[in-house]
């Protein structure tokens, strides 16, 4: 018997190496900007503005809100199209109400080209949806949700569904129209991550761009699926729009060493979780590295705690 363990071990440990080798930690750069339709607080319709403004970023994804397209008041412009070609990316909309013989909704904009974009609507007393893109090595996501209460709570066990799907790192980000003490925020902290500063100082405000008082545009994970987020901030921009941008890099391994996404996942695996050497280890008491997840029906597999 004792053998027969040292084997599992040597095999587990062999197996564990390869997918060491074979996994990659990406570095990837993200932002958030609800842009008023490309209006200022000068009430200055300038999508030029706002694309320096994405531009000195240097973003690798980016979620926006408050996108028209073919709208009388921004100069029937596509405003998704406008953007893309103007910083040299994939441009993504999601369309959530018709506006006077066009659109309005979110987008994003990628220097990847999407394997997949699906568009699912939003509870809202004025209808709101949620832009999903899956890329090769994780899935991106924004909303603009809805100013009720009752509509953006609604709207959470929809976003959850469409973030259990995925078996690649799920980001997500928008306006949330809510504060970081809200049930909302509260409830999402249940499954998701957030990685933008959140605390309830001025540094991380981002609303109304003039002087914020208010945090309610956000970044987060699909649980803790990343290694670390650096570079973190809320930009200093109090003129292009209503909102100042959020942005962050995030750093997390190919889908190839990524597991349990939610705390709820936890909690139930807690008992199931072993080290290397075969001893089995508490939620509370695992450290970053490699573990060993067994099953109920007794089949193995890795998993990576961060």
């Amino acid at each position: 018997m004792k053998y027969r363990f040292s084997f599992f071990i040597c095999c587990l440990l062999s197996a564990c190496m390869a997918v060491c080798a074979q996994s990659e930690v990406i570095t990837l750069h993200v932002m958030t900007y609800n842009i008023r339709h490309g209006a200022g607080l000068d009430e200055v319709v300038d999508l030029d503005r706002q694309a320096k403004i994405i531009r000195d970023a240097q973003p690798d994804v980016v979620g926006l809100q408050e996108v028209d397209s073919i709208v009388p008041r921004s100069g029937r412009v596509d405003e998704t199209a406008y953007l893309a070609n103007a910083l040299g990316m994939y441009g993504s909309y999601g369309p959530a109400i018709p506006l006077s013989g066009g659109k309005y909704g979110v987008a994003i904009l990628s220097k990847e080209r999407p394997l997949s974009v699906r568009n699912i609507p939003l509870p809202g007393k004025e209808p709101r949806t949620l832009l999903v893109c899956e890329f090769q090595n994780y899935v991106f996501a924004t909303t603009h949700l809805d100013l009720e209460e009752e509509n953006r709570l609604a709207s959470l066990p929809i976003i959850i569904e469409e973030a259990s799907r995925h078996d690649k790192p799920f980001f997500i980000c928008g306006d949330w129209n809510d504060k970081p003490i809200s049930k909302l925020i509260t409830n999402m902290k249940k499954d998701f991550s957030f990685m933008n500063a959140i605390t309830d100082t001025s540094t991380s405000y981002t609303f109304p761009a003039g002087k914020p008082t208010s945090t309610i545009d956000y970044i987060a994970s699909y649980g803790r699926v990343y290694r670390s987020v650096r570079n973190r901030k809320v930009i200093n921009e109090p003129v292009a729009s209503d909102h100042r941008p959020v942005y962050l890099e995030v750093r997390f391994d190919t889908p190839t060493s990524i597991q349990s996404p939610s705390e709820n996942d936890d909690a139930m695996l807690k008992e199931d979780i072993y080290d290397l050497s075969g001893k089995k280890v508490a939620s509370e008491r695992q450290t970053s590295g490699i573990y060993i997840q067994r099953k109920k029906d007794e089949s193995r597999k890795f998993v990576s705690r961060n």
